[in-house]
């Protein structure tokens, strides 16, 4: 409006089109920018970069593959720490019930209820961070449903053997002599035969595995699985303590027949392999053979009523 005032004043009318005030406040910048570039020679990178900048993104990228490994090995190393103290507790408190006071014998409703609570202690530690094992047999399951992988699966059963093992090395080290005794493993009533606590044994861990499965995975339940776990876990010992004394976790069963020194219901691979294929009654049969033959010599001279008492 100034210039057409002007303009008019002067005679004449002159009217600067919006273009040509565009590209002239364009060459004036260019030129501004062209001036700086002259007189600070260093900032030509930031408008100019050369190919060999690209080189200085490797070190970003190698600092950013360390950052992801030292997060994955702190989550990692979270999880097998509480996975070695989850078990550590549940073994120290589980196995301490299983005790014999002289004063006050443990009864199958008390040990049941103590289970119980460990558990539900140790799954509500250990939830959110390994994923609530606290059990081999639990690992081995999520193993072979693919929900976890060889090395991990590794690390965490190694973890809860230590655990188990120093909660009933601190048990051990607290325990009166003449109570500690043989410091709660598990053992099979002289009545149960070898299959038939087998047999229980692996119902047993088998519903166990099944509610952990269930009640940790994110799609049918929100909450934490600690009371449904521990729930699984008594109802095994409601019936398994009369067969095998409800083991149903091999670390808890690890742990105090390593600090006391007695594996004697611990089978090597060995054992179970001459089980499944059936050499190992064999073997029996032909060891009882002999013991037969000396037992009916001295039968013909003691009278069959004193053999029937016998």
């Amino acid at each position: 409006m100034e210039e057409l005032q002007m303009g008019a004043s002067e005679g004449r009318y002159t009217v600067r089109q919006p273009e040509q005030a565009r590209n002239k406040r364009l060459e004036e910048t260019q030129e501004t920018r062209g001036k700086g570039n002259r007189e600070r020679p260093w900032e030509q990178k930031r408008w100019q970069p050369r190919p060999r900048d690209v080189d200085t993104m490797e070190p970003e990228g190698h600092g950013l593959a360390k950052m992801t490994g030292c997060r994955l090995w702190t989550a990692t190393s979270k999880a097998l720490f509480v996975e070695f103290l989850a078990t550590g507790l549940y073994v120290f408190f589980g196995v301490g019930s299983t005790l014999h006071w002289p004063l006050a014998l443990p009864t199958v409703l008390q040990i049941t209820i103590t289970f119980n609570l460990a558990t539900a202690m140790a799954v509500q530690i250990t939830w959110k961070t390994s994923g609530a094992h606290i059990n081999p047999a639990v690992t081995l399951a999520f193993l072979v449903g693919s929900q976890i992988s060889l090395p991990r699966a590794v690390a965490y059963v190694a973890a809860q053997l230590t655990g188990a093992t120093v909660g009933a090395a601190v048990l051990y080290g607290v325990t009166p002599g003449d109570i500690r005794e043989t410091l709660g493993i598990n053992m099979v009533w002289s009545n149960v035969s070898t299959g038939q606590a087998v047999t229980v044994e692996l119902v047993l861990t088998l519903q166990l595995v099944l509610c952990v499965f269930a009640s940790t995975d994110s799609r049918q339940a929100s909450g934490s699985p600690a009371t449904m776990i521990g729930i699984s876990v008594a109802l095994g010992h409601l019936i398994g303590i009369y067969f095998t004394g409800c083991s149903m976790n091999p670390a808890r069963s690890f742990g105090p027949a390593l600090i006391v020194g007695k594996f004697t219901l611990h089978w090597t691979l060995a054992q179970r392999l001459a089980i499944l294929t059936g050499t190992e009654e064999t073997k029996k049969l032909v060891a009882l053979e002999p013991q037969k033959e000396s037992q009916s010599s001295s039968e013909d001279s003691i009278p069959k009523s004193v053999c029937q008492v016998i």
